[in-house]
């Protein structure tokens, strides 16, 4: 893609991180309270700074267990989730054809 950014992989690569560890869309965190004293405080300077309190990773549930994730950057938070869900989709499409409808 001409237009994306170097850092972009790795916040990418985060995204995904952060999303398969903590089992939910880093979108979860858009309005949690990170200011000093909130009950999200320093979350972002975790696992050596890798959490991302942004849009854009989402995790992959097969049979309602977290099998990875996918992380989406360079777009709006808006815009990397949407890519990043449709990317969860095509892979729970995928894994749906080779072991029927679990999912």
């Amino acid at each position: 893609m001409p237009t994306a950014k170097l850092t972009s992989i790795n916040i990418s690569i985060d995204k995904a991180f952060t999303a398969a560890g903590h089992r939910l869309p880093t979108s979860a965190y858009k309005n949690a309270n990170f200011l000093p004293g909130g009950p999200a405080y320093g979350i972002h300077n975790s696992n050596g700074g890798r959490f991302m309190l942004i849009g854009g990773g989402v995790p992959i549930k097969i049979e309602g267990q977290v099998v990875g994730a996918v992380g989406v950057s360079t777009g709006t938070p808006a815009q990397d989730e949407e890519v990043a869900n449709a990317g969860v989709r095509a892979v729970e499409e995928w894994v749906r054809k080779r072991q029927g409808p679990k999912l």
